[in-house]
């Protein structure tokens, strides 16, 4: 066998090698004939649903004693999707704002087919700052935990509304972004003016830090009818395994209505379940004050996911919006609400 021959066989078997490397990636992972599947979730209250049913074990009951579910846990929405892109994770609860981003990035390659959580973000302040309202942040300094993320999508519509930019587009309002356990400390030692943070940290602030509540989850933005927490999945993996996530969904929707008729019993497990995953368990009384400020639900108000995209495509300065049709898929999940005589979402 000559030179040129030998290195022609060394480069096709390395593609052959890069190939299955990609496709391995890219489909559930099949150990001993038995698949596994990867469910990513946050430590967080908004995410109940998949706390709930990793303690208790519903979903694996309903997937079967055949497939394995590998939990994934995760702090900031933009790793779940880097994670979701890359073949790593197959079902994942996450904002709407890093779904929405996934959805552009990826060109179609994760879709939304549940709700999970609506509302649970409100605009706190500096105890000693004298913001009454969206008007006073024009020179002040507000956190977010995320940009692009679903609290500041909420923000940046609100200072559109009265009439405000942010410092990099020529406005007045400073906008930084920082992890909810570091605007704590933010908020409290006066480097920040105000914060729109999710449930439990706006409970948190307010009482840990004597933050003043600027606007409650139900005057931010819509009424409070916003999505705060979604299912969504990779397209391929819905393709291969429908039966797997029809199974997933249904489990989903029977924990949903399990926390809304079991509200006590829920929020001692998802606590327990944060204190065994962060070490840290929320008190009684910031439980109590987040769970009021949440709808845990399987509707993910379609009509604010809409309007996240056009506050993304503003953001981010898209030439053209992504397809809400193709981003939500919702067919398995109202298939499901049927069978139970649930009313469907549309």
């Amino acid at each position: 066998m000559n030179i040129n021959r030998i290195t022609k066989v060394i480069m096709v078997f390395f593609v052959l090698i890069f190939l299955v490397g990609t496709f391995t990636a890219c489909s559930a992972k099949k150990e001993d004939g038995n698949l596994t599947v990867r469910i990513a979730y946050f430590p967080n209250i908004t995410h109940s649903q998949a706390l709930i049913g990793k303690a208790e074990g519903q979903f694996q009951k309903a997937l079967g004693d055949n497939i394995k579910i590998e939990w994934k846990q995760f702090n900031a929405g933009s790793s779940e999707i880097e994670a979701l892109l890359a073949g790593e994770i197959d079902i994942g609860y996450i904002g709407p704002g890093p779904a929405i981003n996934g959805y552009v990035k990826s060109k179609g390659e994760l879709q939304i087919i549940s709700g999970a959580t609506n509302a649970g973000a409100i605009l706190v302040s500096r105890k000693d700052t004298a913001i009454k309202d969206i008007k006073d942040l024009s020179g002040k300094r507000i956190a977010v935990p995320q940009f692009g993320n679903t609290q500041d999508l909420i923000l940046r519509y609100l200072l559109q509304q009265y009439g405000l930019k942010c410092t990099t587009k020529g406005g007045t309002v400073e906008i930084r972004q920082a992890a909810n356990s570091d605007i704590k400390i933010l908020l409290d030692k006066g480097d920040i003016d105000a914060a729109l943070v999710p449930e439990p940290w706006g409970s948190r602030l307010v009482k840990e830090v004597n933050a003043n509540i600027v606007l409650d989850y139900d005057q931010v933005w819509r009424d409070g009818k916003y999505a705060a927490a979604v299912v969504i999945v990779r397209t391929k993996f819905l393709k291969e395994y429908p039966d797997i996530v029809e199974k997933f969904l249904r489990t989903h929707v029977e924990l949903t209505e399990y926390v809304n008729e079991n509200v006590d019993k829920a929020k001692e497990t998802v606590n327990a379940q944060i204190n065994e995953l962060t070490k840290k368990s929320l008190s009684k009384d910031v439980l109590d004050e987040s769970f009021k400020r949440l709808v845990i639900t399987t509707n993910p108000e379609i009509d604010s996911i809409k309007e996240f995209i056009t506050l993304s495509m503003n953001i981010r300065n898209l030439k053209q919006a992504p397809d809400a049709e193709n981003l939500l898929n919702l067919e398995i999940l109202n298939r499901v609400l049927k069978e139970k005589g649930v009313q469907e979402v549309k």
